[in-house]
């Protein structure tokens, strides 16, 4: 959401900023105007009315006991009018409430002034790059994971289709002791180096706590929602952020950082033929996601930088490859002010793939959680008004993308799998998987 204040005072700010976004939905600015005008007259309207309503109910008793039936019949139609318009512009601000509501739920963040201008991925900017000292060779009769996993009979698409359906794959053995070894390191790391609270949360949500981050209403059709009504949540970002949904928070416990590995569910709509093969692009994965709460612009900025080196961390104790992107204002995710993403090499396809997004989301979050913060008193403001929190959120990693690269990456002529050095003691001491 939005603070309606700031677009009525900058009302270009807004449309660049929006048309930054998407040429054209500056416009929606307009829009926004009009609602609000509306609102806010016809909630004039209705204060003015309920005024005469109130007046003119006072002076009937008086004609009355004047014994003036003329005015008392005057009144009676004043207050009566009167509250015909109170229901009339009641009705009136409902709809436009909703109208305004609505509108501004639909609308993405605004950019920041250094995000770079473009319409999709092609228009992202490298940020920097990382290459280990050491790169484990791969093998010239190279195998994609999808390959190598089937061929180990440790990964089956096959039985996975005829229980789920498609975008759904089954581990076993190795693979599976080294997916559960990955979100393992990737939660020890992010708790006891990096400072991160660990959270076992709900995977089940209602509908307000997916509309507080932003996948509500917009991206209903990529939610799975079950017939309670409930939510299977298409990232833990969903249960942490909303871990301080209605709360003022003392200045003193900011920062505040969550971390957790969950499953989450995605319909993929919209993908249809894109990573169809293997486990790039799943109905089900699990991850492990952080979630920072700040104070402001200027700590939450520093935050994005401090949590994409959280998540670059696990890349490096792994010896992979990856590069840091700024995503473009077209690129980027629906309620971010600014985000990097992290990708990873992947040999069998020549390329860098997508293995995490670090987003800086501002106040646009906790508006629509009304989550804030107090700051700390002062003798000049003893009970210093609140202020909205700055969200932020990101991936420390994908675990099934991260499985993907190491597979890949580790992979020997032989088909079998080094295990990484830092994963070896999650694994009883297993050093190749075969």
């Amino acid at each position: 959401m939005f603070d309606l204040r700031a677009i009525r005072e900058n009302p270009d700010r807004f449309r660049a900023a929006w048309d930054r976004r998407k040429p054209g939905l500056g416009a929606a600015v307009d829009d926004l105007l009009a609602h609000d005008g509306a609102l806010r007259q016809a909630i004039s309207d209705k204060q003015a009315a309920e005024s005469t309503r109130n007046a003119n109910s006072k002076l009937i008793g008086k004609a009355k006991a004047t014994g003036d039936d003329t005015e008392v019949q005057r009144l009676m139609a004043a207050v009566a009018s009167a509250k015909q318009t109170i229901e009339t512009a009641g009705e009136q601000e409902a709809a436009a409430r909703a109208e305004l509501e609505g509108l501004l739920l639909g609308l993405p963040n605004v950019p920041l002034d250094d995000v770079p201008d473009g319409a999709d991925e092609a228009h992202n900017v490298e940020h920097a790059a990382w290459r280990p000292d050491r790169v484990h060779p791969v093998p010239e009769t190279l195998q994609d994971h999808a390959d190598l996993g089937e061929a180990l009979g440790q990964m089956d698409f096959e039985t996975a289709a005829a229980m789920s359906g498609a975008r759904f794959v089954l581990l076993k053995g190795a693979l599976a002791r080294l997916e559960r070894a990955l979100a393992a390191f990737m939660l020890d790391t992010q708790t006891t180096r990096n400072g991160y609270l660990e959270v076992a949360p709900p995977l089940l949500v209602r509908d307000q706590a997916l509309r507080g981050t932003g996948q509500l209403p917009k991206f209903e059709e990529d939610l799975f929602r079950a017939d309670t009504g409930h939510y299977l949540i298409p990232t833990a970002e969903v249960p942490l952020t909303n871990l301080v949904a209605g709360q003022i928070i003392d200045e003193t416990s900011l920062p505040q950082r969550f971390t957790a590995q969950t499953p989450c569910f995605r319909s993929e709509a919209g993908s249809a033929g894109r990573d169809t093969r293997g486990m790039i692009r799943l109905h089900q994965f699990n991850k492990v996601e952080l979630v920072s709460i700040v104070r402001d612009e200027a700590e939450g900025l520093a935050e994005l930088e401090r949590m994409t080196q959280c998540a670059e961390g696990i890349l490096e104790a792994l010896n992979l490859s990856y590069r840091r992107m700024v995503l473009c204002t077209g690129d980027m995710g629906f309620g971010a002010r600014k985000t990097y993403d992290l990708e990873v090499w992947l040999p069998s396809q020549s390329t860098y793939r997508e293995i995490s997004s670090c987003s800086y989301c501002g106040d646009f979050q906790a508006r629509r959680m009304n989550a804030r913060w107090r700051p700390a008193p002062t003798d000049l403001q003893p009970r210093p008004k609140p202020e909205f929190v700055h969200t932020l959120n990101g991936s420390g990693l994908a675990v099934g993308r991260t499985l993907v690269a190491v597979m890949e990456n580790y992979q020997n002529a032989d088909g079998t799998i080094q295990v990484p050095d830092v994963l070896q003691p999650y694994l009883g001491g297993l050093t190749l998987i075969s």
